[in-house]
């Protein structure tokens, strides 16, 4: 924390020292003798400019996040199942989905169905066509419509078995009995060995499958036999356990079985909307909440008519307190919905609408990069957290609780034909979650990143898929960020303003991606002359790259992989400019632009022509400018080219790869004359890891009150 101060401080008196001597020698020592020089000066020092701002919003967003993790102090295990043992409150935990993998989906249903909460339902939105045209749509739609089926026949069974061993000891009311303790430390064994048995026959493909057969299940194994051992330690030192302690423990596996699942698919429907967004996939169903329905035949087709009659209904969709939206290629540790509904259920936290841990990459990656491409993942995670510290919390939509009452709060209804559509969250651009969290913001509400890593996301494979994802992430910020600054202006129920730097993070996190990627093209493109060029430039950067590296090793990767996220992120400049452009272009033409899902395909998906080219283009621009500088001897235009031309052309070998771009080139080309098929090259899968066993605990009294994770753990290490 003290060297990401001096960062600040370095970078902020770097800038005005480079402003100062900038403007001294350019306009009045007399070097700015031309007008067109002049020009120059000032749109080196704006470049400058902005891409300092980025910098010290990263800095003062990494600051926030090791402030929080310093004062955090996990909630022992004992107050979460006190809480789960008394609370009424409900939880729908809905999975948007779109033509995934059975074995994907069932991963993320799975770890959604295994959080530790009484009363949840889980609901699979699939929004695969009702009709598929090709043979692997239909056997998508078909595996996807099964799961939640037999997922649930398959829960059922260990939760029959824990019911017949555990509810004669929950009728019997609180006890302390040694009885009654063997009884749980039997069926804590049990649910541990269920779980070992499920994860032992988890297919594993890549390191996805490793880790949710490690952690996700292996996790809560190893916390049960933790849990089950203690109880055993406190029952031969002869300890008088708290009866209420020991029912709430009784009560803990039946949560973890207990859950129903179901599926439901929007576009069956033509009283629903059929945008194809995942908002509009979440807002269907959202709509449906607190009603009962018959399914009726209309001149249209088949709609939900809203009936009076729950009993007779075809469809009764309860309206539950939360609302769990989960990404169907994420999942959840078990500890993650009672932890965060615990949280939003405290006094001080009545006006958080959302509670969410920012996803964090799957660790293992078997490729270069699903590595680095997860790395700029886990920095964005140490961002979001410390954006919480200055309440400028954005929603990451891969995962999130809800507060539902909250979304009603912003809910905006539209008429379609005779049908009433909810838009809870906004679909006006493609980063939907971003722009509701402006919308909360206005009514009143706050958000909050809880400080600890219980949720984790799929990366793209391959580079093809990974520019759709990240030109989808780099559109609509511009048009949002208005939206922003209005709210700015507005004063709260007390008469205050929102605070400057929770809007200059915020305005940041929005527009940063349009102003950089357009600031460092002018670096790499555009002649600035040699008298511009300061040796202080690069003090201004340095801190922001030191501190990268810092946060790079603390979330378990190399230093030096600094170099290659920004050669990633070079050769992701066409991709990120694309994204802005198509912000611009709605903010002109006020069309939505279409909404672009990531490809789920086991093969590689082709690269735009033109996000394939540029990066080449960029290279070869780098070599004139090598070449033309070593002639005339700019030695500062000379380092600053030759850096860029190697991390450029290291990323495009090892994240695009020389001959899958060369391919992409030729399908571009003759795409633009001919109807093709793609080309493909399978994709590699990532070797599995063991699943160790838990050690052997001394200090029961702490597992059974702070639980198996224990009050002095590190919940931000990408190894727990």
């Amino acid at each position: 924390m003290a060297l990401g101060r001096l960062a600040v401080f370095i970078t902020v008196a770097a800038w005005i020292a480079f402003i100062a001597t900038t403007i001294a020698q350019q306009f009045f020592v007399g070097a700015a003798s031309t007008l067109r020089f002049k020009y120059e000066a000032v749109l080196y020092m704006v470049v400058v400019t902005f891409l300092t701002i980025s910098a010290i919003s990263y800095l003062t967003a990494r600051l926030g996040y090791y402030i929080r993790i310093r004062g955090h102090r996990r909630v022992p295990r004992a107050a979460i199942d006190e809480f789960l043992a008394t609370t009424d409150e409900t939880l729908t935990v809905l999975v948007p989905s779109y033509q995934e993998e059975a074995r994907i989906i069932r991963m993320t249903l799975l770890s959604a169905a295994l959080q530790e909460f009484p009363d949840l339902d889980v609901v699979l939105l699939i929004d695969d066509p009702p009709v598929p045209r090709t043979q692997r749509g239909r056997r998508l739609l078909a595996e996807s419509q099964a799961l939640p089926v037999s997922l649930e026949a398959m829960l059922a069974e260990p939760y029959a078995e824990l019911e017949r061993r555990i509810a004669p000891l929950l009728a019997s009311g609180p006890t302390s009995s040694t009885e009654a303790i063997s009884t749980l430390v039997g069926a804590y064994r049990w649910s541990a060995r269920w779980l070992d048995q499920l994860a032992a026959a988890q297919p594993v493909v890549d390191h996805i499958d490793t880790f949710f057969a490690t952690q996700v299940l292996g996790g809560l194994s190893r916390d049960l036999t933790t849990t089950a051992l203690a109880l055993e330690q406190a029952s031969v030192a002869g300890a008088d356990l708290d009866p209420a302690r020991l029912h709430q423990l009784a009560q803990r596996p039946l949560n973890i079985f207990r859950c129903q699942l179901r599926s439901f698919e929007r576009k069956c429907f033509d009283s629903l909307s059929h945008e194809p967004n995942k908002a509009m996939n979440l807002n269907s169903y959202l709509g449906l909440m607190g009603g009962a329905y018959m399914i009726e035949d209309s001149s249209t087709g088949r709609v939900l008519a809203p009936t009076g009659d729950p009993e007779a209904a075809d469809l009764v969709v309860r309206n539950p307190d939360f609302v769990l939206t989960l990404d169907a290629d994420s999942v959840l540790l078990s500890e993650y919905c009672g932890r965060l509904v615990y949280l939003m259920g405290l006094e001080a936290n009545r006006d958080v609408a959302i509670a969410q841990t920012p996803y964090s990459a799957y660790p293992g990656s078997a490729t270069r990069l699903e590595r680095i491409a997860g790395a700029s993942t886990d920095l964005q995670f140490i961002v979001h957290q410390g954006l919480t510290h200055h309440d400028a919390t954005f929603w990451v939509g891969a995962n999130a609780v809800l507060r539902k009452r909250a979304l009603d709060d912003i809910d905006v209804t539209s008429q379609q034909g005779n049908w009433t559509i909810h838009r809870y969250i906004s679909d006006r651009t493609v980063i939907e979650d971003t722009e509701s969290t402006i919308s909360l913001g206005t009514k009143g509400w706050h958000l909050y990143n809880y400080p600890e890593r219980l949720s984790y996301s799929a990366t793209p494979p391959d580079f093809g898929s990974l520019t759709v994802q990240r030109r989808r992430w780099a559109d609509g910020g511009l048009i949002i960020a208005p939206k922003l600054l209005r709210h700015a202006r507005r004063r709260d129920d007390n008469g205050d303003r929102r605070s400057a730097g929770e809007t200059f993070l915020r305005l940041n996190y929005m527009a940063s991606i349009a102003w950089s990627t357009i600031c460092l093209l002018f670096l790499l493109a555009y002649p600035f002359n040699y008298q511009l060029l300061s040796p202080v430039v690069v003090v201004v950067a340095l801190p922001y790259f030191v501190m990268m590296a810092v946060d790079l090793q603390h979330t378990g990767y190399k230093r030096t992989d600094v170099f290659r996220v920004y050669g990633f992120n070079l050769i992701l400049i066409p991709v990120n400019l694309a994204g802005v452009v198509n912000s611009l272009q709605q903010a002109i033409t006020g069309e939505k632009v279409p909404f672009k899902r990531t490809p789920k395909i086991s093969k590689r998906t082709p690269t735009s022509l033109l996000f394939v080219l540029t990066p080449y283009l960029l290279v070869g621009l780098a070599i004139f400018t090598i070449w033309h500088d070593y002639t005339h001897h700019l030695w500062v235009n000379f380092g600053f080219a030759a850096f860029n031309a190697v991390l450029a052309a290291y990323a495009i070998i090892a994240f695009m790869g020389l001959a899958n771009s060369l391919v992409d080139i030729w399908i571009g080309v003759v795409a633009k004359l001919y109807k093709t098929p793609k080309a493909s090259t399978p994709r590699r899968s990532g070797p599995r890891s063991s699943n160790p066993e838990p050690a052997a605990s001394s200090d029961w009294e702490s597992v059974l009150h702070y639980g198996a994770s224990g009050a002095n753990s590190q919940p931000l290490s990408t190894d727990d």
